[in-house]
């Protein structure tokens, strides 16, 4: 199938630490990991090196960070046709730290405001579209000329523009903090406020709305019921990236043609055995990977 992917490319350096640095003093790092980043990005780079048909769009400046992205593409084949080089912006970076000690990671990024896309002219039509609500006036502008298209939305800022775009989808899949953002939650681990978190939820979305866990899986309804799809042990280095992974695994599976479970368990072990490397594009695992895990256990 066709699939665009559309909204933020970043350049990311990671530092990984051992302690989380202090205010005001100075912090010697042994390693330092380079590559393209960005939630949309991110997960058209997994659709690219799994063999997907798959399309980016988004904004890099016309400088050597947007050069590596645009390189980063196309080694696993995305197309770039259509990714927009600005002469009058800087690429959007990211410092990222990670906690060596349990992978969580902390992330300063600089996209200056300048950056916005210009409309784009496809010489193809999208069966699947896949935001993560960067560029919102070009992806409303496209979810309305191809309104066939399944519709996806990586939803993890709750700002006004992103929630009144996930409403246009056909699958909401947001954080834990997104959601409880949107339904004015405060933060249960219990059955009861999970099935009011998916109530509310459902209330403000039409499309099928699944809630990511972090380590602990994520929420979705089938038959009727509210269900979790449980993630992976694993010893997590970097958890960078790891929504992007989980979504552009996700995309694969609509795709593909499977059904959501099958589609949830492999977005779930893709986004489980990316923490288990540092950085975002390096992190992606190979599709062989996913499909055989626990086959030989």
């Amino acid at each position: 199938m066709k699939i665009i992917c559309i909204g933020h490319a970043s350049y990311d350096i990671t530092f990984p630490m051992d302690n989380f640095p202090i205010e005001n003093t100075k912090n010697r790092v042994a390693k330092r990991i380079e590559c393209g980043g960005g939630p949309a990005s991110n997960a058209a780079y997994l659709l690219g090196k799994w063999g997907e048909q798959v399309t980016f769009l988004g904004v890099v400046g016309n400088d050597e960070y947007g050069e590596v992205i645009k390189q980063e593409f196309d080694e696993v084949g995305v197309n770039t046709n259509f990714l927009e080089v600005n002469n009058n912006v800087v690429t959007t970076s990211s410092i990222i730290m990670v906690n060596n000690n349990n992978g969580s990671r902390t992330v300063l990024t600089y996209r200056p405001d300048s950056i916005k896309m210009k409309p784009v002219k496809l010489n193809f039509y999208p069966e699947i579209i896949l935001t993560d609500g960067q560029e919102i006036e070009e992806t409303n502008r496209l979810f309305d000329k191809y309104s066939n298209a399944i519709r996806i939305i990586d939803a993890s800022r709750p700002t006004k523009e992103i929630i009144e775009l996930s409403k246009l989808c056909h699958f909401v899949i947001c954080s834990y903090e997104f959601a409880l953002n949107v339904t004015r939650l405060k933060r249960d681990n219990t059955n009861e406020h999970y099935q009011q978190l998916m109530h509310k939820m459902k209330e403000q979305f039409q499309g099928r709305v699944i809630i990511t866990l972090e380590e602990n899986g994520c929420l979705y309804e089938s038959d009727g019921g509210l269900k979790r799809m449980p993630s992976i042990k694993i010893n997590a280095v970097d958890t960078t990236a790891a929504g992007d992974i989980f979504h552009g695994a996700f995309t694969y599976g609509l795709a593909k043609g499977y059904n959501l479970e099958q589609t949830l368990k492999i977005a779930t072990i893709a986004g489980a055995l990316s923490v288990t490397k540092v950085g975002g594009r390096y992190s992606v695992p190979e599709l062989e990977e996913v499909l055989n895990y626990g086959k030989s256990k």
